[in-house]
C-alpha cells in the first residue's frame, strides 16, 4: 500500500476486538485461573488434584502466555520496521534509479538508459528501436569496462513519437559476444509497503521492490 494521507473516520471493528480478547495474555491467564478454581471446587474429594498435576497445568499456561507475548512483541516490531522502511523509502522520492528493463526514458530531447556488463568489452553498441522493434538509431560507445554504465541518446533529430521507445545492447570482446543486461532509468515518485516489503512507484508506471534497484543515478 502506497503511503498517503486520508481523512477517513475511525471505525471500531467488533470482530477485531473479539480477536484481541482471545489472544490477550492477561485475558488468557484470567480464563485459566477461573477454570482452575472451578476444577478445584468440583474435584472428586476421593481423588483430589495432586500438586504435580496443578504444577503441570500452571507451567502450560505460563508457556502459552509467554508465546502469546512473544508473538505480540514480534508483530509490534514488524509494524515498526515497516514504518521505518517507508520513511527510508521517502528519501528516494525524486531520485533516478536503474532497474532491469529496456525502456528508453526520453526528456528534453535526450534519451537515457543503462546497461551492465559481466566482463570488459572491446565495443558496445546501443540500438534505439520502436516498440515494434524497428531500429531508429545506433550509438557506438566503443570499449567499456565490466560493470554498470549509462548512456545518452540525442533525440533532437527524431521526428517520431518517443512513447514506447526501447533499446538493445550488443557487447563484444573481439569476435566474442558478451552477456549484457539492459537497465531502465526512471524517477521514484512514491514509496510504500506491501507484505512487509518496501515498494517504490516509478515515473514509467512500474512498481518495484527496493531490492530490484541496481543503482541510484
Amino acid at each position: 500500500m502506497i503511503l498517503s494521507a486520508t481523512n477517513a473516520p475511525t471505525v471500531t471493528d467488533s470482530s477485531s476486538t473479539k480477536a484481541n480478547a482471545s489472544t490477550d495474555p492477561a485475558a488468557a491467564q484470567d480464563r485459566f485461573l477461573k477454570l482452575l478454581v472451578a476444577q478445584l471446587n468440583n474435584q472428586d474429594p476421593m481423588n483430589p488434584l495432586d500438586n504435580a498435576q496443578m504444577t503441570s497445568q500452571i507451567a502450560q499456561i505460563n508457556t502459552v502466555t509467554g508465546i502469546q507475548q512473544l508473538n505480540q512483541t514480534m508483530q509490534s516490531m514488524a509494524s515498526q520496521f515497516n514504518s521505518l522502511q517507508v520513511m527510508q523509502g521517502t528519501a528516494l522520492v525524486g531520485r533516478n534509479v536503474l532497474t532491469e528493463g529496456s525502456s528508453l526514458a526520453v526528456a528534453d530531447k535526450t534519451g537515457k538508459g543503462g546497461f551492465e556488463l559481466g566482463s570488459a568489452a572491446t565495443n558496445v553498441k546501443i540500438e534505439v528501436t520502436t516498440a515494434g522493434g524497428q531500429v531508429v538509431d545506433t550509438i557506438d560507445l566503443g570499449a567499456k569496462a565490466a560493470g554498470r554504465h549509462t548512456f545518452d541518446w540525442d533525440a533532437s533529430q527524431y521526428t517520431g513519437s518517443t512513447d514506447g521507445l526501447q533499446f538493445r545492447v550488443t557487447a563484444v570482446n573481439g569476435s566474442t559476444k558478451l552477456d549484457s543486461t539492459a537497465l531502465n532509468l526512471a524517477k521514484v515518485t512514491a514509496a510504500g509497503a506491501e507484505d512487509g516489503q518496501l515498494v517504490l512507484s516509478l515515473s514509467n508506471g512500474k512498481t518495484i521492490n527496493y531490492s530490484q534497484i541496481k543503482a541510484l543515478v
